[in-house]
């Protein structure tokens, strides 16, 4: 779903959002019950369509069910049932494949420490004793991972942090935004605009992959647009993939302000406010809320427009944090 693009550039898109049922309060899990999660069940829900996926329901193993784990192997490491000693690593291994064969999603959340949909830290067992590795990746998640490299995922866990959260909703979204326009009956004229509302938050992110995404789409009128769609899809999620600095934050707001025609008292303001974000004594949204509400007042539509300034719904408040630096 896509509306328009509005003053701030950032489509109202509704991102498709795979997650482990378990999170949005199905009841799943091993032992009947759920694994609920308060931000997605209830701050992130109104803006995104869930795509609920529990592997072991789809793999037939029902609930209640005999827990699982990783085991080591001669074979390598294998998906067994605890106490009935069922391997059944071929099961999901063909699963997991299927699903990521037609996975067409904006982003994936999983399910912590899962030995199925586990992304980091789950363990690997010998069959008679302690772990012997806690860094693996659950074999479901990790299938889906492998053939999916792009694709924005975390798990629950890690989005209890503010950064984090942040980071992999930006990406959504941005992931989202770029899914509508590709889906759709583009032009290059389409591309290039597209570009030209998203080009200070890719700077933000990485700057010589912004520069890459900037010759894909100058040379967009010239080439078969598959090829081109392929390309700056592929460049767009690797720059969105690298993490934002505060530096680089800094860079964008200051570039945003050199386009701003601002009296002496207002761009002295504006740059003490980004000073203090550069220290630390701020969080982001307060340069940004203060450069767009000036962009607005001077009628500069190109700032305006920039998604970085709303690169998600704004009442997700997810630029509040204080960055540590």
């Amino acid at each position: 779903m896509i509306a328009n693009a509005g003053t701030t550039g950032s489509p109202d898109v509704r991102p498709r959002l795979a997650v482990s049922s378990c999170l949005l309060g199905e009841p799943v899990r091993y032992n009947g019950g759920h694994s609920r999660d308060r931000f997605l069940s209830g701050v992130l829900d109104p803006y995104v369509d869930w795509v609920p996926i529990c592997p072991e329901m789809e793999a037939g193993l029902g609930t209640p069910r005999e827990t699982l784990r990783q085991e080591s192997s001669p074979r390598g490491p294998r998906l067994m049932t605890r106490t009935t000693r069922v391997d059944l690593t071929d099961r999901m291994t063909a699963l997991a494949v299927g699903r990521a064969a037609t996975l067409d999603v904006d982003g994936y959340v999983f399910k912590a420490k899962s030995p199925t949909c586990g992304i980091h830290g789950v363990p690997l067992y010998r069959d008679d004793g302690p772990p012997v590795d806690r860094r693996r990746q659950g074999l479901f998640a990790g299938t889906v991972m492998e053939r999916h490299p792009l694709l924005p995922v975390e798990d629950e866990g890690r989005l209890h942090d503010a950064l984090l959260r942040e980071s992999f909703v930006e990406r959504v979204f941005a992931h989202a935004r770029l899914r509508a326009l590709l889906s759709g009956d583009w032009r290059p004229r389409d591309l290039v605009a597209f570009h030209s509302r998203h080009k200070m938050q890719l700077l933000a992110h990485d700057p010589e992959l912004y520069r890459q995404a900037g010759r894909v789409v100058a040379a967009a009128g010239t080439r078969p647009p598959a090829e081109v769609a392929a390309d700056y899809a592929e460049v767009f999620q690797r720059t969105l993939a690298t993490r934002a600095t505060v530096g680089r934050n800094v860079n964008v707001l200051q570039h945003c302000l050199g386009m701003l025609a601002l009296d002496p008292t207002r761009r002295a303001d504006l740059v003490e406010v980004i000073d203090s974000y550069r220290a630390g004594l701020v969080p982001l949204s307060v340069p940004t809320t203060l450069l767009r509400h000036h962009a607005r007042g001077e009628a500069a539509e190109y700032v305006r427009d920039q998604s970085y300034f709303s690169p998600f719904p704004d009442d997700l408040r997810l630029r509040n944090h204080v960055p540590s630096g």
